[in-house]
């Protein structure tokens, strides 16, 4: 299904996230359920400049492309439910997009090499852009979580399946 090229947005990417996961199935489907894999970003080396200042924060935003997926449609059944749900009251990774974000913790910074915990994204995964983590900011009270209200704590423990495979 895609969407009209007319206002077309073009992103390169910054650098590549490394991880253990060469494959989609069997992976943590959020940050919660990846609390201790190890990965690594690494960082086109002429924009290791704009890294300073960022290993006085111990958790950074990621935002990425999820570069293996090819469609998306509009209802799915994410992975933490058996019901279908309306894409964009989910976190599935085929959209319309293909934009990822996870929140890692930073463990240190190497030259264009940033060592992260907590990576939940296929290796060599095409990064988009990196925010620092404020709690002020990203952390929010909420009051409301709809359908995850109850199914949240799950992403701790599932893994991928092939629901979201390409067909």
């Amino acid at each position: 299904m895609p969407l009209p090229e007319k206002d077309a947005i073009i992103f390169h990417p910054i650098g590549y996230i490394r991880s253990p996961f060469e494959t989609p199935e069997g992976m943590p489907i959020q940050p919660s359920g990846a609390k201790d894999v190890a990965g690594k970003i690494e960082l086109h080396d002429a924009l290791k400049e704009g890294l300073q200042d960022l290993e006085g924060f111990s958790h950074i935003i990621l935002l990425y492309h999820f570069h293996k997926n090819e469609d998306y449609h509009l209802k799915v059944k994410p992975f933490m439910d058996t019901e279908e749900r309306g894409l964009f009251s989910t976190r599935a990774p085929r959209r319309p997009n293909m934009i990822g974000m996870s929140t890692v913790e930073l463990l240190s910074i190497e030259g264009n090499v940033l060592h992260i915990r907590g990576v939940d994204v296929l290796d060599r995964t095409p990064l988009i852009d990196i925010k620092p983590y404020v709690k002020e900011f990203d952390a929010v009270p909420a009051d409301r979580f709809g359908w995850l209200e109850t199914n949240a704590k799950k992403s701790e423990s599932l893994k991928s399946d092939e629901r979201f495979a390409n067909k």
